[in-house]
């Protein structure tokens, strides 16, 4: 059994910014404070860590109540944001082709890795027509530290096909060195695509088992699930 575990923002998608307005907008409404997320590194984090950044920055302490509140805003501004048209919006190249053609393989199983809260991640993807492409994943809901997000995936992928994939057949896939590093510690193997924030340079430098400029090769991306590795 082979698990694929995608990240999203840089990796499946670009959504030109819509994320991290609707993320302020609802920061504003709840806390008071416009922009909360200016001067905040965003990429391969978890959103529960990103929102733990505004708050040591802002000197403002973590509320449970207050952060489930902020939660429920962010999803409807999320969706809002949505129905406004962009013109930086866009699926990565090679998806969703990519994704039909894994889908069909045997005994390979997609899902997520992101660092997105799990419903956040379900409104963005719907919007691209991807989410119905992923039977499961690990989520910002799981763990604030992205690099503990792997064994949430495996569990839910154990038991949802009855089987615990050997740690060389799952395989961590994303645009940020974070996503590199959180696969190391068990033993994933760690596909690197520059399609993000990062260039190929600095994600070879994290010494990735793959590593693409973008997926545009289908059929190059596919040779490392078959067993016909690419050159």
């Amino acid at each position: 059994m082979k698990v694929l575990l995608f990240d999203i923002d840089g990796t499946l998608i670009n959504t030109g910014g819509t994320g991290k307005d609707a993320m302020n907008q609802a920061f504003e409404e709840i806390y008071g404070v416009p922009n909360g997320l200016d001067g905040i590194l965003l990429a391969g984090q978890t959103d529960p860590k990103i929102m733990l950044d505004i708050f040591q920055k802002l000197d403002m302490k973590w509320d449970d109540r207050k952060m489930e509140e902020f939660k429920e805003r962010y999803y409807v501004r999320l969706s809002e944001e949505f129905q406004r048209p962009r013109a930086s919006r866009r699926i990565m190249p090679g998806f969703p082709e990519a994704l039909e053609k894994l889908g069909g393989l045997p005994k390979t199983h997609l899902g997520l890795l992101t660092g997105n809260w799990k419903r956040g991640a379900e409104i963005k993807l719907e919007n691209f027509g991807l989410w119905k492409f992923f039977e499961f994943g690990a989520f910002g809901d799981d763990d604030l530290d992205r690099n503990k997000l792997v064994p949430h995936a495996i569990r839910r992928a154990a038991k949802l096909f009855g089987s615990h994939p050997e740690s060389d057949r799952v395989y961590v896939i994303g645009d940020t060195p974070r996503d590199v590093q959180c696969a190391r510690p068990h033993g994933a193997t760690a596909i690197a695509v520059a399609t993000g924030d990062y260039s190929v340079d600095v994600l070879r430098a994290e010494k990735p088992d793959y590593l693409f400029a973008d997926f545009s090769n289908v059929d190059t991306f596919l040779r490392i699930f078959t067993n016909e590795h690419p050159a």
